[in-house]
């Protein structure tokens, strides 16, 4: 008895361990999903003054993850049955680690290339997390998915906020104020490694493949989750590529318009961990939906008619309507399905669908600065799309979860 009860101790500190382990694992590979994208908003006008790029071709160093977020993530939930969930992120930070060093060396064609790499990379990672959070934390699915969207949030921010200053502080230039974010991402590769260890990830995927796929093209609940993912995407990383331009125009420095989009980020990280946990407890999520909804509208009109004196508010309530819709989005994975293998298939369509939608952002709203020679009319655009995200929640947002047809 002693020694069965002895077994017992030694077997639940191993599983608790394990799960510590994990846990590293997830935050840090979160902390790796937005930074390598979010600084290099701020250093934008650097590297098209640089490299002697247009205001078009600069935003489509934001499309082009957006592009590959929406070309691989219908296949990495089928890469990670295959090959098993630790591997194929342990693979992707490889990549993404790859890709951030080839962006910084030299020349628009690797400039393009490295970043092409890290979206790749980030794809799979966007998709995975949901479900191996929903496989290995089932019971604290909105506390787990704050956790990481916090991780996510606070990189992002701090990339935007010291972006510029690494530049112009140092000898390192934007080429090095990119390429330090490797060194993050590295570290997430080694703390992930015991992670390729874990013979569980193969079993489940193996288990996970017996159980029939959803008909999710012609599902109305799966398309409304992939355009409000889409939306949220949208608004993100359009707002994430020109607000220092904007700001700057307004008047503000380089300095201040990048720490003023990384406080943006900041003051989104309460919401990101508090929504999930929320959304959780909630029969239906449409009133979260409709406040997050109410918040970017108030600060993306308050962008186009504030006072420049209260921009920042503005800029912070917009960024909280952004923050709360994409923890929302992360929780409709889970929520409206019902096993780990269905919220990587509807997170793989919702991912795929929804960064095809959001990459005509950055570009869009550059190709209308460049025809309009302001920014009134692609802060419209914003507005319109902050309405269709509405609309979408409103969908999404019912108690309900996709069935086989």
């Amino acid at each position: 008895m002693e020694h069965s009860t002895k077994t017992l101790r030694n077997s639940n500190s191993t599983a608790a361990e394990t799960k510590v382990f994990l846990l590293i694992g997830i935050i840090f590979i979160g902390a790796n999903l937005r930074a390598p994208l979010t600084s290099v908003g701020p250093l934008l006008s650097s590297i098209r003054e640089q490299l002697h790029l247009s205001s078009t071709a600069g935003g489509m160093l934001t499309t082009v993850p957006l592009l590959a977020f929406a070309a691989l993530s219908p296949f990495a939930a089928k890469v990670a049955n295959k090959v098993g969930m630790g591997a194929t992120l342990f693979l992707s930070l490889l990549l993404l680690t790859m890709g951030i060093f080839i962006r910084s060396t030299s020349g628009v064609g690797l400039l393009f290339i490295g970043t092409l790499f890290i979206g790749l990379a980030i794809a799979v990672c966007n998709v995975l997390l949901p479900s191996l959070i929903k496989q290995d934390f089932a019971h604290n699915v909105g506390l787990m998915t704050g956790v990481y969207a916090v991780s996510m949030n606070l990189c992002g921010a701090i990339g935007s906020g010291i972006s510029h200053p690494i530049s112009v502080a140092t000898s390192l230039g934007w080429k090095g104020a990119l390429g330090c974010w490797g060194i993050l991402s590295f570290i997430a590769l080694l703390l992930w490694l015991p992670q390729l260890k874990k013979p569980g990830y193969q079993r489940q995927a193996k288990t996970l493949k017996k159980t029939p796929s959803l008909s999710l093209w012609k599902s109305k609940l799966a398309w409304q989750i992939s355009l409000y993912m889409g939306l949220q995407s949208v608004l993100f990383y359009t707002i994430i590529a020109w607000m220092p331009d904007i700001l700057k125009e307004q008047g503000l420095t380089s300095d201040d318009a990048g720490w003023t989009l990384s406080f943006m980020q900041l003051a989104i990280i309460p919401f990101t961990f508090l929504i999930p946990i929320i959304a959780g407890k909630l029969n239906n999520q449409r009133g979260l939906v409709t406040i997050s909804g109410v918040l970017l509208c108030i600060g993306i009109i308050g962008i186009l008619y504030g006072p420049l004196s209260f921009i920042k508010l503005f800029i912070i309530s917009s960024g909280i309507g952004i923050g709360s819709a994409f923890s929302l989005a992360m929780m409709f994975f889970t929520l409206r399905t019902s096993n780990a293998k269905e919220a990587a298939e509807l997170s793989g369509m919702a991912q795929s669908l929804g960064y095809l939608l959001a990459a005509l952002g950055p570009f869009l709203f550059g190709l209308l600065h460049d025809v309009t020679h302001g920014w009134t009319i692609p802060l419209f655009l914003l507005l319109f799309f902050s309405l269709l995200l509405f609309l979408c929640g409103m969908g999404a947002g019912k108690n309900r979860v996709i069935e086989n047809s």
